[in-house]
């Protein structure tokens, strides 16, 4: 595979090793491996990530460097739920029911109240709103 010499390879082993997003880290470190002249089939034995994942990734350090194999913002609805409150409903549901939710298991519409009575998150036929 031909990379581009945005980095040298030493830079790019360097870069993989110190990133903290182990993703990234990945991606970086499938171009060094693609510098140093491995292939692609070694690259996946190395890395655990599909074929075509590798070469996605080579065309897009070549035409832009590292920061195009940084993740993009995802599509989809954000979560209503405040991160800050995310263990708090994952010690609640693990907990189990209580007397106030009327049920002998939690399921998909005793959480739902859950969420909406101690956590304010309401849902409603069409999607999720916050109150």
């Amino acid at each position: 595979m031909n990379v581009a010499a945005h980095h040298r390879p030493e830079q790019l082993q360097q870069l993989y090793r110190r990133e903290k997003n182990s993703r990234l880290a990945r991606r970086i470190q499938g171009v060094y491996l693609a510098n140093k002249g491995l292939t692609c089939k070694q690259i996946m034995e190395i890395t655990g990530s599909a074929r075509r994942t590798i070469q996605q990734w080579i065309v897009k350090y070549n035409a832009r460097g590292i920061e195009a194999l940084k993740e993009l913002p995802r599509p989809g609805q954000p979560t209503k739920l405040p991160r800050n409150k995310e263990q708090h409903f994952c010690r609640r549901i693990e907990a189990g029911p209580s007397k106030e939710d009327g049920v002998a298991a939690l399921g998909g519409l005793s959480i739902q109240r859950i969420l909406e009575r101690e956590f304010g998150v309401v849902y409603s036929l069409w999607g999720v709103y916050d109150c």
